[in-house]
């Protein structure tokens, strides 16, 4: 199955494979704080889905410990800090300002990826953010991950679809490039469900998507609904038949950031033939 991958992108911009350090600002959520909930979006880990990011109050500790992990890894290549815990644009400017200009200045870092809420996004720091893009490239990745009401009520994501269209529209006319995650196996969704979803994100101008595989992590709240029968998960034949159904509707300039997904093992209680990450890559890879 052929399609324009990160790996693809980054060496036709960069000329070398990016690695990405994950790390964590000390962000909230307003889906957790009391602003729009305190549950977060039910899929979500008590670590704002960053499982595997860095953390520690110092953002260069964090980043020499992420490149740590990697180095074995990384020929000649670039980083991306990535910053992917919580809602990483829910403070005022003034801090992320602090936060991401020393990181984004840094010799060894290539791009500044900030993770967030299409919600999360006053005038304010979009022009920082756009600010940063004149320095470094800056990629904004947006959680939209279902567009079906039905869906959106269940997982508990708080905003409507009409917020991520006006949020691509302030981004794509800073001309900040912009990733947009799509979880495919929500409870009752249909591939005509998920198509839909694509073609909107794909309609916003989105430059590159991650298709994540739907997991139930222990310490989210969709746990106890899996436990009790209630949902189930895609076997890895019907994730792929996915896959074969929507990567080819998926324009070549757009890039796929993503095609799996990686639940941290401590804490992953299904699907569990996602946790051979080589498995399913080379099953895709013979599609």
């Amino acid at each position: 199955m052929n399609h324009y991958s990160l790996n693809d992108y980054c060496r036709a911009r960069f000329g070398k494979k990016l690695y990405k350090l994950s790390l964590d600002g000390g962000f909230t959520c307003p889906n957790r704080d009391g602003t729009k909930g305190t549950g977060g979006c039910i899929f979500c880990s008590s670590s704002g889905s960053g499982d595997f990011a860095a953390h520690g109050a110092d953002i260069n500790a964090q980043i020499e410990a992420a490149k740590a992990r990697v180095r074995r890894k990384n020929k000649n290549g670039g980083y991306i800090a990535y910053f992917q815990s919580f809602t990483n644009t829910y403070a005022p400017a003034q801090r992320l300002r602090a936060l991401f200009t020393p990181v984004i200045a840094r010799d060894d870092i290539d791009v500044l990826s900030v993770a967030t809420r299409p919600d999360c996004l006053p005038p304010d720091v979009l022009e920082l953010l756009s600010e940063l893009n004149k320095i470094k490239p800056v990629w904004v990745e947006l959680g939209l991950q279902t567009t079906k009401p039905e869906s959106v009520r269940f997982i508990r994501r708080a905003y409507e679809n009409e917020v991520y269209d006006s949020a691509m529209r302030e981004l794509k006319r800073r001309g900040i490039y912009t990733v947009t995650h799509i979880i495919l196996g929500l409870p009752g969704e249909t591939l005509a469900d998920m198509e839909t979803t694509l073609r909107r994100a794909l309609a916003a101008g989105t430059d590159g998507v991650k298709l994540q595989l739907l997991h139930i992590l222990k310490d989210s709240d969709l746990y106890p609904l899996w436990q009790a029968g209630k949902i189930r998960t895609l076997t890895m034949e019907e994730y792929l038949e996915l896959l074969l159904a929507l990567v080819p509707q998926i324009p070549n300039d757009v890039a796929i950031h993503r095609l799996t997904g990686d639940g941290d093992k401590r804490t992953l209680a299904s699907p569990l033939w996602s946790a051979d990450k080589k498995a399913v890559i080379n099953a895709i890879r013979r599609l």
